[in-house]
């Protein structure tokens, strides 16, 4: 089913699933956490993301990390939801079914500054 479900999705999607793919194989087999696609895995995630930064580490050595959680967050939010991927400018968006656009990969950068939620962005994404 999920051949068959990626067969049908804008191309627009690849490069997202695929980023969320890797941050999802990069969390279970380094931090031995299990995220499962669902809004609740979120507050796993924006934890993780308040840990590197509280480290120090610099942006750049993270760069890959958010963006994958960034895209992990879209996929949620798109498999909630029925929103796909639009591709503008070089920018990856969601847009959900009543038309809002959503950006979870700056929306992931802006976890690491300090100011954002993954968590918080997909409640909003998906309230009705």
């Amino acid at each position: 089913m999920t051949t068959t479900q990626q067969q049908t999705r804008p191309s627009a999607a690849a490069k997202p699933v695929r980023w969320a793919a890797d941050a999802v194989a990069a969390m279970r087999e380094g931090a031995r956490l299990r995220l499962d696609y669902t809004a609740q895995s979120l507050w796993s995630v924006d934890r993780m993301i308040e840990e590197v930064r509280r480290e120090g580490t610099p942006y750049p050595a993270v760069e890959v990390l958010l963006r994958g959680f960034g895209a992990y967050a879209g996929e949620v939010i798109a498999r909630q939801t029925g929103a796909e991927w639009w591709l503008t400018g070089g920018d990856h968006w969601i847009r959900t079914p009543d038309g809002r656009l959503w950006d979870p990969l700056d929306e992931a950068r802006r976890c690491f500054t300090g100011d954002g939620s993954l968590r918080l962005l997909c409640r909003d994404a998906t309230r009705k």
